[in-house]
């Protein structure tokens, strides 16, 4: 006996794109599977490494270079302008509304970096979380971050109030004019503050690695087809042993 396959054209001809449509969307899930198995490999090096000077990390401002320094520990020198902060709307590690609270930091360099010091509740009084300003020029540590431009959904700035909704340095110089500002912000580390807030450390890493699990669904998804195909055309006599 000798197997025969007798292919109908129209179910053929819907077969072959449906599958290379199935396939491609599988193959560029496996390739976005080893982008963010890479990623999250430089985001835990950046994390766990001792810091560094910032301009180590980044010694030229051109933005190609600004991605390899993303979640990098850095430390800088300069000093605070206390009374200038901005308030980053967010939500805390349990779902609850914080601001953050960006505050400029002149660095000896000249420019102006955006420091993210850390969250403090909603309610919490101005005048209890300014205990925790930092006067005189200092060393900070922190967490360099490549910052996200603001989208259309992205709510508009409270400028009288100073509430924001984006940590985009080059956005926030333009509404609050800031001058020479650096094209990254820092979160700075969980050092306790005077008077406990801000509460630093706020570098969050939530990056989901479902890749695999997408790719396994198209490729099933394209075997299942196949599969389908074929009993169709073993229903109709035109597939078996003769």
């Amino acid at each position: 006996m000798r197997p025969y396959f007798k292919p109908l054209l129209v179910p053929t001809l819907w077969l072959i794109p449906l599958l290379v449509i199935l396939c491609g969307l599988g193959t560029w899930q496996i390739q976005r599977l080893h982008w963010k198995e890479s990623l999250l490999a430089k985001i835990h090096e950046g994390l766990t490494a001792p810091p560094v000077p910032l301009r180590e990390a980044l010694p030229t401002l051109d933005p190609t270079h600004i991605d390899a320094a993303d979640y990098r520990r850095v430390t800088v020198h300069g000093l605070f302008e206390n009374g200038e902060e901005i308030l980053f709307f967010t939500t805390g590690a349990e779902g609850a509304p914080v601001y953050h609270i960006l505050t400029p930091f002149l660095m000896d360099d000249g420019h102006t970096l955006l420091v993210d010091r850390g969250e403090v509740p909603m309610d919490l009084p101005a005048s209890v979380w300014r205990k925790g300003d930092l006067n005189g020029a200092r060393d900070v540590v922190g967490v360099i971050r490549e910052p996200a431009a603001p989208n259309w959904f992205t709510p508009p700035i409270e400028t009288q109030k100073r509430i924001v909704h984006t940590r985009d340095p080059d956005t926030l110089a333009k509404a609050f004019g800031l001058k020479n500002v650096f094209p990254m912000f820092l979160e700075a580390d969980a050092t306790p503050n005077p008077g406990g807030w801000p509460k630093g450390g706020v570098t969050v890493v939530d990056l989901p690695n479902n890749h695999l699990q997408y790719a396994i669904t198209w490729f099933g998804l394209a075997l299942g087809l196949l599969g389908v195909y074929l009993a169709y055309h073993f229903s109709r006599g035109r597939l078996g042993l003769r």
